[in-house]
């Protein structure tokens, strides 16, 4: 029996999807839900599995666009498996030996002998080539006994830098349905938007303060899960957010949508690049909750294993870039999402405290922002709530009960 498989849906808006990778090749036996290709949709890589066992015949090639529910390969169920190895041929008989005459080498021709004139230009020659600044030694001259000639020295082009026999290779290679439609949005969002970014940092001293005392508590409880930064973060996030709605709000043509849930997507990196996985009701989430989904959303990014409703809405984001090195960057808006915080590196400062001068560490945090739907008091107003957040975590995070908070 011939079955044919055809292109599954990724997602409800998504019609077409590309063949990124054959993992098989065309005659290959493949079993039953053996991933056989990885296919790119605008938003994400997919693994194809075999719908059943048998020989495979592939019907598209790598790089091409497919149709969602068109043929991409057919496999013959009736086909029997094949046996292991097979065993190697027999060890051909020995043929009698037969003399012959070696073939004679072709004579090669003998390099001309060098002499004085090799590589020593004419008086004509020098000139032109002082004059263009370059050395009689790198050029083959193709007068008389190797001697440089006016011509060679009319025809050298000068040396547009220091040779150093190094590779000079170029590679053109077709981007991702996804490297694309990324790119694409990115435009869209800051051709089609009115964004601005406003910046403010924050002193992280009292978050370390507790991630030292608890953390190996939290980790020991909580089954190896880590009590890292972005806990925080998403949990100062959702406060800000519910103080001031327009954050976590959207254009739709002449409307506003307004939302009373907090779905906060989460840039990670994964071998395929960026991905923005969501994180669920944010707001009702406790610290082991958030680090738990995190840790869940990260391991599926870096396994390839991300699916499209993992990454479907989103209503803020939030985005790391300190964990590359990052000191201060302007994010770009996650369309159709009106907001997204940027974190980026912890670097020991000194700042005025109290008075007096103490080294702290510090990070600066960036808010881009749609300015046709929030204004600068909504946007500098939520920025400087996430601050005061992080920077009172016992107070206004954890209700001054740090160990109920963490469920230790």
């Amino acid at each position: 029996m011939i079955l044919e498989m055809k292109v599954p849906s990724p997602g409800e808006s998504i019609k077409e999807v590309e063949i990124a990778t054959w993992l098989v090749k065309d005659g290959d036996y493949v079993e039953k839900d053996q991933a056989i290709a990885e296919v790119d949709s605008d938003k994400a890589t997919l693994e194809l599995p075999a719908e059943a066992s048998g020989i495979i015949t592939l019907k598209a090639e790598e790089g091409d666009a497919v149709a969602v529910g068109a043929v991409v390969c057919l496999i013959d169920t009736s086909a029997a498996k094949p046996a292991g190895d097979a065993p190697a041929a027999a060890v051909e008989a020995p043929k009698a030996e037969v003399k012959a005459e070696a073939p004679k080498a072709a004579p090669v021709a003998a390099a001309p002998a060098a002499t004085y004139a090799s590589g020593t230009p004419s008086p004509a020659a020098r000139k032109i080539l002082d004059e263009k600044n370059i050395a009689p030694a790198s050029i083959t001259g193709t007068g008389k006994d190797g001697r440089i000639t006016k011509d060679d020295a009319v025809n050298a082009v000068p040396s547009m830098g220091t040779p150093t026999g190094g590779s000079r290779g170029t590679e053109r290679t077709k981007l991702s349905m996804l490297r694309r439609k990324v790119a694409e949005r990115l435009v869209a969002a800051k051709n089609e938007t009115a964004m601005l970014t406003t910046f403010n940092e924050v002193n992280m001293t009292p978050i370390n303060l507790i991630r030292n005392e608890y953390k190996d508590a939290f980790k020991a409880k909580h089954g190896g899960i880590g009590l890292g930064y972005m806990s925080f973060f998403t949990k100062a996030v959702t406060r800000a957010l519910q103080l001031f709605p327009d954050v976590n709000s959207m254009m739709d043509g002449d409307h506003k949508i307004a939302f009373d849930f907090c779905d906060i997507s989460i840039a990670v990196s994964g071998p395929k690049g960026l991905m923005v996985p969501v994180v669920r009701n944010a707001e009702n989430l406790t610290f082991r909750g958030v680090e738990a989904d995190i840790k869940r959303l990260a391991l599926k990014a870096r396994d390839g294993q991300i699916t499209v409703d993992d990454m479907t809405g989103g209503t803020f984001t939030i985005t790391n870039g300190g964990v590359f090195g990052s000191m201060l960057s302007t994010p770009i808006i996650n369309p159709p999402q009106s907001g997204i915080l940027g974190m980026h590196n912890i670097i020991e400062r000194p700042i005025a405290v109290n008075g007096k001068v103490e080294i702290h560490p510090m990070m600066y945090v960036a808010l881009s922002y749609d300015h046709r739907i929030i204004d600068g008091r909504e946007s500098v107003g939520f920025l400087v709530a996430v601050k005061e957040a992080l920077e009172n975590p016992m107070e206004l995070l954890m209700d001054n009960n740090p160990k109920k908070a963490l469920e230790l």
